[in-house]
């Protein structure tokens, strides 16, 4: 149920945007977590009306590279919540944990936008995933042009991930998109 799985996230009426990854340095989390970032300079009316939801789950963590990622993509998080959060709102959800693929799809459906930002990447599934999940014909996927899912989707918001200015307005956008246009 989408309102039990907002409820349980803590989002309230807040728009959504999610990404879901092994936390894998080719993934682009730093990347967009810096074009969320930008994206609240650049749109100050969006302060307290949206979250980011992060599932990165944790990967080959006793390797050196993979391990200060981690600390990389915590200590973003930190900056962005303490940079733009509030007693009542905390913008950057960071879910550092395995989850259920029922778990993963109930937030799929409760996302009002899905961010894939691999650097380099195959097909990846998780675009897939989410508009498969969205029955709804609702949400919307804002696509890295380097995933392989990019040349298979034409319907997507499609970011390059290297350009944090650009990547901020594509969220910036799919968080305004109508619904008629969604579908």
């Amino acid at each position: 149920d989408v309102a039990a799985t907002r409820r349980r996230l803590g989002v309230g009426d807040a728009k959504l945007v999610m990404g879901v990854d092994r936390l894998d340095y080719t993934k682009g989390i730093p990347e967009r977590l810096h074009a969320f970032a930008r994206m609240l300079e650049r749109w100050p009316a969006w302060h307290g009306r949206v979250v980011f939801l992060q599932i990165g789950a944790p990967t080959r963590d006793r390797i050196d590279r993979y391990h200060q990622l981690g600390e990389e993509v915590k200590a973003l998080v930190d900056q962005i919540n303490q940079r733009f959060g509030t007693k009542t709102w905390t913008p950057v959800l960071f879910r550092h944990e395995h989850h259920t693929p029922e778990e993963v799809g109930a937030c799929y459906r409760a996302a009002d936008v899905c961010v894939v930002s691999s650097l380099h990447d195959g097909m990846n599934l998780v675009a897939k995933e989410f508009i498969a999940a969205r029955t709804d014909e609702r949400g919307v996927l804002v696509l890295s042009e380097f995933t392989g899912a990019a040349r298979a989707l034409a319907d997507v918001v499609a970011v390059n991930p290297f350009a944090p200015d650009d990547f901020a307005a594509a969220i910036e956008n799919a968080l305004q998109m109508p619904v008629p246009e969604q579908r």
